[in-house]
């Protein structure tokens, strides 16, 4: 089932040439002016037509990383790490998830609060995310992939921690075009930690739900076969 690999690819790919058309859209037709300064990526999401664009790559970026969430939290309680520290990064991975909707859903210009509160939750929670990820990737079962993976992931989420802190202080000292670089920085960076998964999915023999079923149900079943027989 090398196949669930594609998934984190598919939210990297996805994610990275969403905002970037966001972008070129708001810089073609001239909501924002690369000559003044360069804008974040909030900003040149928060004017129409674009606006609608990155409400839609945002919902389909939280989706897929819902769906990553999950995935990984049972690939790791099936290696038997059934720790607090995965159940800890499966409730952070719902909060960021949270965030990155209410960034593409309350646009800057409309609902500033809002929009601020989820970028919080989708990059500092979803940096908690990733630290727990990494702690988890070395308390598993050795893979061929960690002795690679583990150093890559540490890499890049030292990068994203050196990134916001420097996006904070750029911000406060009125540096808006070096912040709003360390933004997209910061988001290319997440990109590459979540198409990093495709490491470790490629190894996921299945993936599928059981119900369990009720007392009731097994009964009625019992009773059912009973009658075939007689």
């Amino acid at each position: 089932m090398w196949a669930w690999a594609l998934l984190p690819i598919s939210l990297a790919v996805a994610g990275t040439l969403g905002i970037w058309a966001v972008f070129g859209i708001a810089v073609s037709n001239g909501t924002v002016n690369l000559t003044m300064e360069f804008p974040y990526i909030s900003t040149c999401g928060t004017f129409t037509p674009q606006s609608c664009i990155f409400s839609q790559i945002t919902n389909l970026c939280a989706l897929l990383v819902l769906w990553i969430v999950v995935i990984r939290f049972q690939q790791i309680r099936d290696y038997g790490q059934n720790c607090r520290a995965n159940v800890a990064s499966l409730v952070v991975g719902f909060i960021s998830t949270l965030g990155i909707s209410l960034i593409g859903n309350f646009q800057q210009s409309v609902l500033i609060e809002v929009h601020l509160l989820g970028a919080f939750l989708a990059f500092i929670v979803g940096l908690a995310y990733f630290w727990l990820q990494l702690w988890l990737t070395y308390k598993t079962e050795p893979s061929l992939d960690r002795s690679w993976v583990g150093p890559l992931r540490a890499l890049l989420c030292t990068i994203c921690t050196a990134l916001i802190v420097a996006m904070s202080i750029l911000h406060k000292s009125e540096l808006r075009s070096a912040s709003a670089i360390c933004e997209w920085a910061l988001v290319m960076s997440f990109f590459l930690l979540f198409g990093l998964f495709a490491a470790e999915f490629r190894h996921i023999d299945c993936h599928r739900l059981i119900v369990q079923p009720t007392k009731e149900i097994q009964a009625s079943n019992s009773v059912f076969m009973l009658q075939a027989h007689t």
